[in-house]
């Protein structure tokens, strides 16, 4: 029933609230039809928190469903999933919010191709192809790069275009493919093979424009996951916009999010390459000058200080101390040469005095027989014996003629 009100009789929000609680619970569970927004695992909760969205008008609403009917949907539920709930619609008064309790959840259309590739993403992932350690990085500058894209379509002169804008040396081997249909996979797989096999190609840009799930369905082949994780050569998924997300980007080495991003990635900006060379080689010349500035100060410093200005003072400084050497040694010298001439001079005086010839020098002589014996007796004499005097300066010799002995 509408409620009976007036300006003078306005209704609160409190009954205008109570009242449409009312009417949304007279309506009862109904399936609704939609896509999954948002959906929300909160740990700890048994219950999941899912926004429903219509896919034609810009409407929304909360849906909430026990964990164990999530949990048990095959495929598992994942976003952007298209559904049918069958749910009771509940308006929260207090918070004046609309919300669905969920008894039932289907996948249909398009949440079913969505759940088949999540599906397919899992089942890769954890064979590890998607891990980022098999990653490789792509070339600076490859020699030739290989294009897999449809033959003149906006993606090739997306890809070639910028980036010959960017590097206009760079070399491409182009291999068209179908990138639409139930035959695009194949065909990228071969024209993949052939570019990997191809030693001149340096890296592989796989591109194509945007489009819907249905027409990007093909870079989801396994198959083609399979290939690009094989392949030896440094692979480029652009594959759609930003937005799109097949599983050949998270397989390729590198995800670029449109062709023209891919050509920015594969080859660097001439312009900006010449302006690093140019301002990495102004930082040497610096850097270098700065270097030489210091070492030419410390040689100026050093060049100014009184040794190195006349290097002759250090000579003449040693000079004086060697003259006032020399004399010290001389005078030392000469002192020891005086001292040992006077000592020699006494050492002489008492080997004189107490020589014999200083004692044959005052008269004395000292009288040898024969056989050289010096005679201090007259006993050992007879007349006619030959006899020799040692005087002070030679010998004299003679015979005995007789002897006399006398006291003593």
């Amino acid at each position: 029933m509408a409620l009976d009100t007036s300006a003078e009789q306005p209704a609160p929000v409190r009954q205008v609230a109570t009242a449409i609680a009312g009417w949304v619970d007279r309506l009862g569970a109904i399936w609704v039809e939609g896509q999954i927004a948002q959906l929300s695992r909160r740990p700890g909760l048994a219950t999941v928190f899912l926004t429903l969205r219509d896919s034609l008008a810009d409407i929304s609403v909360s849906v909430t469903a026990p964990r164990a009917l999530i949990d048990s949907l095959n495929p598992p539920l994942v976003e952007g999933a298209s559904v049918v709930v069958h749910a009771k619609p509940s308006f929260y008064a207090t918070r004046g919010t609309l919300s669905l309790q969920a008894r039932d959840i289907r996948m249909v259309g398009l949440g079913e191709l969505l759940a088949r590739i999540e599906r397919r993403r899992q089942v890769l992932a954890a064979e590890g192809l998607f891990d980022r350690e098999l990653k490789r990085r792509l070339p600076f500058l490859p020699g030739r790069v290989g294009l897999v894209t449809a033959p003149s379509s906006a993606a090739e002169r997306d890809v070639l275009d910028n980036a010959r804008r960017r590097w206009p040396a760079v070399e491409f081997t182009v291999a068209a493919a179908t990138m639409q249909g139930t035959r695009a996979a194949g065909e990228v797989m071969e024209a993949l093979g052939r570019l990997d096999r191809d030693p001149e190609v340096d890296v592989i840009v796989i591109a194509r424009g945007g489009g819907s799930v249905e027409d990007l369905l093909p870079f989801s082949d396994e198959g083609l996951v399979r290939a690009v994780a094989a392949a030896r050569t440094p692979v480029v998924s652009a594959i759609g916009h930003e937005q799109d997300q097949p599983l050949l980007d998270l397989v390729a080495d590198v995800r670029a999010s449109t062709p023209t991003d891919a050509a920015k990635l594969v080859v660097p900006d001439v312009a900006a390459e010449a302006y690093a060379v140019a301002s990495a080689r102004e930082r040497l010349r610096s850097l270098v000058l700065a270097s030489l500035g210091r070492e030419q100060a410390g040689l100026d410093a050093l060049r100014s200080r009184p040794a190195l200005a006349d290097p002759r003072t250090l000579v003449d400084r040693h000079v004086v101390d060697l003259v006032a050497l020399r004399e010290r040694a001389r005078r030392s010298l000469g002192h020891q040469l005086a001292r040992a001439a006077d000592d020699l001079g006494h050492h002489r005086a008492r080997a004189r005095a107490l020589s014999p010839l200083a004692t044959l020098e005052r008269g004395y002589a000292v009288l040898q027989d024969a056989d050289g014996h010096v005679v201090t007796s007259v006993a050992g004499l007879d007349a006619g014996a030959a006899v020799s005097v040692r005087v002070a300066d030679g010998r004299v010799h003679a015979d005995v003629t007789s002897t006399t002995e006398e006291p003593t």
